[in-house]
């Protein structure tokens, strides 16, 4: 069985206080655990050691990150736990520079980093209803995916040379909120990615 990090990125706020977000980061622990995972999770609001979450990533097969979209990307906190835990991590643990040379200064760039092998699962919550997307006829986001919103984060996971699994998103939480029918897609989820991994592992 392989080993999970599991970042709650949450930053609470009086009108979002975390709890779907949480229920999601426990429902991932839970099932992973019963299937015979060994997890680690990380809620991010709470405080963070740099070298303990560097140290945690080397150690991870897999990093699901979990986080609301907040202003059409991650929440400052978990920002700022990037900027921290990343930039430690510059060192080599995590990646080492930027990924150019002295021969080759202007190719490969973001191709330094040091986590090969390693997947990460976005798994997100949004306001946003999942019509929003992949629709050119809607005035916002014309046509674009959610992967492509989130593309920052896929970048930042990159350039560590983590390998991404299928994302998950929960729509409309705020106004419409379906949560059951959200958690058992979580569950389908979640089944069909591990399922996959042990597969590709075999």
């Amino acid at each position: 069985m392989s080993k999970i990090l599991i970042l709650n990125g949450h930053q609470p706020y009086p009108f979002a206080e975390g709890r779907l977000n949480a229920t999601f980061v426990e429902r991932a622990k839970s099932y992973l655990e019963d299937l015979g995972h060994e997890v680690r999770v990380t809620k991010v609001a709470d405080g963070y050691d740099a070298e303990t979450e560097v140290e945690s990533h080397q150690w991870a097969d897999t990093v699901i990150m979990q986080f609301p979209v907040n202003w059409m990307g991650a929440p400052w906190s978990f920002k700022k736990y990037m900027d921290d835990v990343y930039t430690a991590g510059m060192d080599g643990r995590l990646a080492s520079g930027d990924g150019r040379s002295p021969e080759a200064p202007k190719a490969n760039y973001g191709m330094g980093g040091a986590l090969k092998g390693t997947k990460y699962m976005l798994s997100v919550t949004f306001n946003a209803p999942k019509e929003a997307f992949d629709d050119a006829s809607e005035p916002f986001f014309h046509g674009a995916s959610v992967d492509d919103l989130l593309r920052p984060m896929h970048l930042n996971a990159r350039f560590l040379a983590m390998e991404p699994l299928p994302t998950f998103a929960a729509f409309d939480v705020m106004k419409n909120p379906q949560i059951e029918a959200d958690l058992s897609r979580f569950d389908v989820h979640l089944a069909n990615v591990f399922a996959e991994a042990r597969h590709a592992a075999a």
